[in-house]
């Protein structure tokens, strides 16, 4: 208990060398009322023909007494919406119950090619045509098209994700805010490899193979791989992990090629002109560390990144500490609700 306060007292430093204030979110009485959503969607800017051909999934989650502000939930490569709600795992571990209890709405979505989205050919997929994607799904709960209407939206991206949220945003201009986790502009040459080769085909995988629609581009994690491309050198928790491989899924490799291009090489990120919230784990092996961002600090992040990102954005930044990509499984996961729903209250509000 003493070094989770320590921790957090560490934390909330570090926000304060950004400009931002650690305030509590605020307590829910009642669980969030939640729906699940098919959003017409299309892999293309403008679709043939007005004809939106595809399913994007997402589970619309809304706090009690409502919100004008809705979080839109990008998940990364091979992870499906379960991403912001792993089942298994304590409360602690749940990003969108965090947002929810804060005030917010939550849409936590599937990747088109993923989960209960639709299953197109994978060379249709890449990050530019999830961002067209993403753009319709913001258009269609901004109108109230398939739900409740919502007067602000922020974009929320984790890894693979983010790089969407980066290309969506950057190109529409359509969000109130942005907020990226596992995702920088350096890729970490050292200590990248066990993520790059943990992926295989997933008509070879047990789990993956059994999924109707697949062709052979689609990829997933090798079994046993989860840890070592995820969450090292962070602490090994066997649930933690166990709860991560059982909920696996799928990625095209056209989404990483144009999301090292466009969101990595341009860098994109500086057509963005609303505020951006960037949160790493300290120990990232994808991005951080030796020839690549410096995640040691939220000032040291700051430092590295402010050049991609446009003075519009008000880059802010956060390190959730002693972990590894996938900070929403860190034991410490707490520190980085509290670091979003923080700046969603000062940058955005309910």
């Amino acid at each position: 208990m003493r070094s989770f306060v320590r921790r957090l007292t560490a934390a909330a430093v570090s926000l304060l060398c950004t400009g931002t204030v650690l305030t509590p979110p605020r307590a829910s009485a009642a669980e969030a009322a939640c729906q699940d959503l098919n959003i017409p969607v299309s892999l293309v800017d403008v679709p043939l023909l007005g004809l939106k051909d595809q399913t994007m999934y997402g589970r619309l989650c809304v706090p009690p007494g409502g919100s004008r502000t809705l979080q839109l939930l990008v998940p990364g490569g091979t992870y499906s919406s379960a991403y912001y709600d792993p089942p298994g795992l304590p409360d602690t571990r749940s990003f969108r119950k965090a947002v929810n209890n804060a005030g917010y709405a939550t849409l936590a979505v599937d990747r088109v090619g993923s989960g209960r989205s639709s299953k197109p050919l994978s060379e249709l997929l890449t990050a530019t045509a999830q961002a067209n994607v993403v753009h319709h799904a913001i258009q269609a709960m901004r109108t109230g098209a398939v739900g409740p209407r919502f007067e602000k939206i922020v974009l929320v991206g984790h890894s693979l994700g983010s790089a969407t949220a980066i290309i969506e945003s950057a190109t529409f201009r359509d969000v109130d805010g942005v907020v990226v986790t596992g995702f920088t502009h350096h890729v970490a040459p050292l200590t990248v490899m066990p993520t790059l080769a943990a992926l295989s085909p997933a008509a070879l995988d047990p789990k993956e193979s059994k999924v109707v629609g697949l062709d052979a581009g689609y990829l997933t994690t090798l079994q046993g791989m989860r840890y070592a491309a995820f969450h090292s050198p962070g602490p090994y928790d066997q649930q933690t992990i166990d709860a991560d491989e059982a909920t696996k899924d799928l990625i095209a490799p056209g989404e990483i090629i144009d999301a090292v291009l466009i969101g990595l090489v341009l860098p994109y990120s500086r057509r963005i002109n609303a505020p951006v919230l960037l949160a790493m784990g300290e120990k990232d092996n994808v991005f951080c560390g030796p020839l690549a961002t410096d995640c040691s600090t939220a000032e040291t992040l700051r430092q590295s990144e402010t050049a991609s990102y446009a003075p519009e954005a008000h880059l802010r930044t956060f390190v959730v500490p002693d972990y590894g990509h996938s900070i929403n499984f860190a034991p410490n996961a707490p520190l980085l609700h509290t670091a979003v729903t923080t700046w969603t209250n000062e940058m955005i509000g309910h």
